[in-house]
């Protein structure tokens, strides 16, 4: 399984971003995808993420970080196992390394679906400033 991100770069404050993410492999469903992002001497932090409600379910839950609701949008699409995140009115606060994540379960050796693993994506850069 991989995860495969795009997006970023440099934009000014105000300006907006859009970062895409998709997975790819050999699994048995995708129980949430998201981003998070890490600031220089920070912790990671979650950012956006949405969560299946069910495995046959096109509708999840969605959690944000308070410091991005209003601004920032997140969208999947179960279809093609993507996970975009539109950011706009973007602050210098919001410079930081994204990553996309996912909690996949994998088909086991019996072929029985497995629990839930924890996949990340190269980070990508996102720069706020004037």
């Amino acid at each position: 399984v991989q995860l495969q991100a795009s997006g970023g770069g440099s934009v000014q404050p105000g300006g907006t971003l859009r970062l895409s993410c998709a997975a790819s492999g050999r699994f048995f469903h995708i129980n949430a995808m998201g981003w998070y992002r890490q600031a220089p001497g920070k912790q990671r932090e979650l950012v956006a993420t949405v969560t299946s409600r069910a495995i046959l379910s096109s509708d999840g839950f969605t959690d944000y970080a308070d410091s991005v609701k209003g601004r920032f949008t997140i969208s999947r699409d179960n279809a093609k196992n993507t996970v975009d995140l539109q950011m706009n009115s973007l602050k210098p606060e919001d410079t930081a390394v994204y990553y996309c994540y996912a909690r996949i379960r994998l088909y086991g050796e019996t072929g029985l679906p497995t629990d839930g693993m924890d996949y990340w994506g190269k980070g990508t850069q996102v720069t706020v400033s004037s």
